[in-house]
């Protein structure tokens, strides 16, 4: 059962040479998927298991031409499979120990590693990698700085990406690119049952974006402050800037109390004079700010202008609305001026962003009502998506649709929270969380509880047992011009399709 521990011990692919196999344990995830395509892209042979998948990866995986070996079985790495047995095992992080293809794998002689582990080893090299952290907006805030830098940079110097989402401007999730640069979401989950700590340690950052720090995953991190650990490992990992041309920077929401804390050692280290990053400072009043000038309710797009130490640096026109899309375009756009970018080569590269699958994403209208699709569960992400959506979609009654999936939303850890998360909402349908089972009474999120609470404010708020309920109930009541967002980080029973089919009767 060898680990591995340095580079890869077969060569790369060649043409007209047998590729090596490589099996993904968990290949349905988002980021594993990622790593599929690029695993093709560079020659391999990619084979995966997972319980099952759903859009758009599965879309995505039928695309490249794997096959998904359902259920984690043992069979999966047998020596009589197919094509015989892989060369490299990548365990996704959602892989439990006694999960029968994960006991086979323990007791066999392949040799295995984790997701980040072979991203860095094959993928990162002196490649300039600029990992997008933090609670909220990391996904956005990747895929964004991924397409202005794909569309500023000239042939051949194309950014590769790994994207916690469907970039829409590419339609895939990450790519191998040929240019200097590599984007990736810094993900603080943890790595793989047999590496604790979080994945953005491995990815070896140039330029370091954290857009906020918040609890969250409350299946792994104690509290608060031992996700700031996690945090303060990856601004220590930033190499000292003028280590020319591979200086280390750090782009901070500064107004985020949370955001200066983890940073702490790297702005003390630059006031003693000793080796630290440059930290670029934006958020509300800092080093790089931002205003929104206007915003199109009829085309859904944003004015806005990014400010550097209280003068005009540029105005762009987006996609993204909202203060918080706000922040993470002035975020993109310090890290980029960083890279060489100018206002001028930004400001066509902002126009041509076209967004990420499951942010705001519109789903379809229906007798003049819009289904969206939004990633959205932390409480946080919760407000300031109905927020932004408030200002895209001015006046227009706004329905919630929420489902407490995560690890974290299913537990009673933002019971009160929530309460709070639904202001711009004009009526509220909370779904039941799935899959409480391991989670002890006393710590389960509770759905009618939330309700009576949106109620107790005056806020129109419903639960119904099942998905085929909700679509009754909400096609029954929508009138023209509403607005319906559904939240969830999972399928949720595929409630959006639902929705329209029965708008649509």
């Amino acid at each position: 059962m060898p680990l591995l521990d340095g580079p890869l011990p077969f060569a790369a692919p060649r043409p007209g040479q047998p590729a090596p196999t490589l099996h993904i344990m968990g290949i349905g995830g988002t980021a594993m998927a990622a790593l599929a395509g690029m695993l093709k892209d560079a020659g391999y042979t990619v084979t995966g298991s997972d319980t099952g998948v759903y859009p758009p990866m599965s879309t995505y995986l039928e695309s490249l031409g794997i096959a998904v070996m359902i259920g984690y079985n043992a069979e999966n790495l047998s020596p009589t499979r197919p094509g015989g047995p892989p060369d490299l095992v990548i365990v996704g992080n959602v892989i439990r120990a006694e999960y029968a293809e994960a006991q086979a794998l323990l007791a066999s002689n392949l040799l295995y590693c984790s997701f980040p582990q072979v991203l860095g080893a094959l993928f990162l090299g002196e490649r300039r990698s600029i990992v997008c952290a933090g609670t909220h907006g990391k996904t956005t805030t990747t895929a964004l700085i991924a397409q202005l830098l794909d569309y500023a940079q000239p042939v051949g110097k194309k950014p590769g990406f790994l994207i916690g989402g469907l970039a829409k401007n590419f339609d895939r999730t990450a790519r191998l690119g040929d240019g200097p640069h590599f984007v990736i979401e810094g993900d603080e989950y943890d790595t793989a049952f047999f590496d604790k700590g979080p994945k953005f340690l491995h990815y070896r950052p140039r330029t370091a974006i954290i857009t906020s720090v918040e609890f969250d995953h409350a299946d792994i991190y104690r509290d608060l402050d031992h996700v700031k650990e996690s945090f303060k490992k990856l601004v220590a990992i930033v190499p000292p800037a003028g280590e020319d041309p591979r200086g280390g920077c750090i782009v901070a929401r500064w107004d985020h109390e949370n955001v200066v804390d983890v940073c702490h050692a790297a702005v003390a280290a630059a006031e003693a004079g000793e080796p630290a990053p440059e930290i670029r400072r934006y958020g509300v009043g800092q080093q790089w700010d931002g205003r929104i000038d206007s915003v199109d309710t009829q085309r859904g797009v944003m004015l806005f202008t990014v400010l550097r130490d209280g003068a005009a640096w540029g105005q762009f026109e987006s996609i993204l609305v909202g203060e918080h899309n706000l922040y993470n375009q002035v975020a993109a756009v310090a890290a980029l001026e960083a890279e060489g970018l100018t206002a001028a080569q930004l400001a066509p590269a902002f126009q041509s962003f076209l967004g990420v699958k499951r942010r705001q994403e519109v789903r379809g209208e229906v007798r003049q009502v819009t289904v969206l699709d939004d990633f959205a569960h932390h409480p946080t992400a919760v407000d300031v998506t109905l927020a932004g959506l408030r200002l895209r979609f001015g006046n227009r009654r706004l329905w919630a649709i929420f489902e407490p999936r995560s690890a974290t939303s299913r537990r009673a850890v933002f019971q009160d929270a929530y309460a709070h998360a639904f202001r711009e909402a004009d009526i509220v349908v909370v779904a039941a969380p799935p899959d409480q089972g391991r989670i002890a009474e006393d710590e389960r999120f509770n759905t009618p509880r939330l309700v009576e609470r949106l109620r107790d404010q005056g806020k129109e708020a419903f639960t119904w047992a099942t998905v085929d309920e909700i679509v009754a109930a909400v096609c029954a009541n929508a009138l023209p011009h509403d607005v319906i967002a559904v939240l969830s980080n999972g399928a949720f029973g595929g409630i959006h399709q639902k929705l329209l089919d029965g708008l649509a009767r």
